[in-house]
């Protein structure tokens, strides 16, 4: 049986991490308008997955044809509504 060298290496100290703060005015949160829009992008997206459920196998009917752009066009919908800035807020 051969002997297992094991090296000792300093143990790292765990670093105290200071508590979060919420971000500053002008920090980047997704406003209420945008939340709004990111639900119904979702609802797009459920949608687009119900529909999807009604295709044929040889994906010929409305609803092959329609379910991508109701799936795609969801994550759009939510990508817009991550940068959507509220109604009232000034632009910058």
């Amino acid at each position: 049986m051969s002997k297992k060298h094991k090296k000792k290496y300093p143990q790292a100290q765990p670093e105290t991490l200071a508590p979060s703060s919420p971000p500053a005015e002008g920090g980047e949160v997704i406003s209420s308008r945008g939340w709004k829009t990111i639900v119904g992008g979702i609802a797009v997206l459920i949608s687009g997955f119900v529909v999807l459920s009604f295709t044929d196998r040889e994906g010929r009917n409305w609803a092959s044809t329609l379910s991508p752009f109701l799936i795609l066009g969801s994550y759009g919908i939510m990508a817009i509504g991550i940068f959507l800035p509220d109604s009232g807020s000034p632009p910058s």
